[in-house]
């Protein structure tokens, strides 16, 4: 309607991407950014394809291959680099392919959980509550979970949010107050250039809580609601691991150095 053309643009809002990007572009508008955004055509296969076209591959289609264990036939799908640290992870065994690889934990929080409990948790409204708990009682499966519970109006993704939620212990309230404070910067890795920026931009905005070492920013930080919100990360990583094949071990955010380029 904005544009004054329905029938040419009434399918824009129709891709995760195209929604994906009115959202940048509303930020940058926002904050008066002088950046300058450019759009790129997806070209040759589309935002949910399974089939592959002249090497290109949708994000869905690597991960359907991930999940298959076919790792050969994406290694021309994808950046050298990125192959190289998909393959040392698989060869580890530290890889999560799918939320499902937490069903039983999942099922166990929401069993354990009342119906009040659930609906404490964000995202859930309208009742919603008492058929993920009368559903949690009665599946065994994720896909047996979302096939029974979902609508037009409660998505897939917003299910699964939910079911991480509960997962991790993720309240309202948590949400809350995550939208009262300014958030830290958590650094996992970077180069030479990076650090640059990194120095730089700590230095022109003093007030920027930016985290290269967990432990030293818990010892020195007096902000309660910003160390809840990095024990919800920590927690995060040890649930995380126990999805791995092998090594599921915790405390990976105090033992795991940044990745230095």
């Amino acid at each position: 309607m904005y544009l004054n053309d329905i029938r040419k643009y009434a399918n824009v809002l129709s891709s995760p991407n195209n929604i994906l990007a009115i959202e940048y572009l509303k930020a940058l508008k926002k904050v008066r950014s002088s950046i300058k955004p450019i759009a790129i055509k997806r070209i040759n296969v589309g935002y949910n394809d399974l089939e592959c076209n002249n090497n290109f591959a949708s994000a869905t289609s690597i991960r359907e291959r991930i999940n298959q264990n076919k790792l050969s036939g994406i290694q021309e799908l994808m950046p050298s680099n990125s192959y190289r640290i998909l393959y040392n992870s698989f060869k580890k065994g530290n890889y999560v392919k799918d939320i499902s690889k937490f069903e039983k934990e999942i099922f166990y929080s929401l069993r354990k959980m009342s119906i009040d409990d659930i609906a404490n948790l964000p995202d859930v409204s309208e009742g919603l509550e008492n058929s993920i708990k009368d559903i949690s009682n009665s599946c065994n499966t994720i896909s047996e979970f979302m096939s029974t519970i979902k609508t037009k109006r409660y998505t897939s993704t917003r299910l699964q949010r939910i079911l991480l939620y509960s997962l991790l212990g993720i309240t309202k309230n948590d949400m809350r107050n995550s939208f009262k404070i300014r958030p830290y910067i958590r650094v996992l890795g970077m180069n030479s250039k990076g650090k640059e920026m990194i120095s730089a931009i700590s230095r022109s905005n003093k007030n920027l809580n930016i985290i290269t070492s967990v432990k030293k920013y818990i010892d020195s930080n007096p902000s309660k609601n910003l160390l809840n919100m990095l024990n919800i990360d920590i927690h995060a990583t040890d649930i995380y691991t126990l999805g791995y094949p092998k090594d599921s071990l915790a405390n990976l955010d105090y033992t795991h150095n940044l990745i230095i380029y």
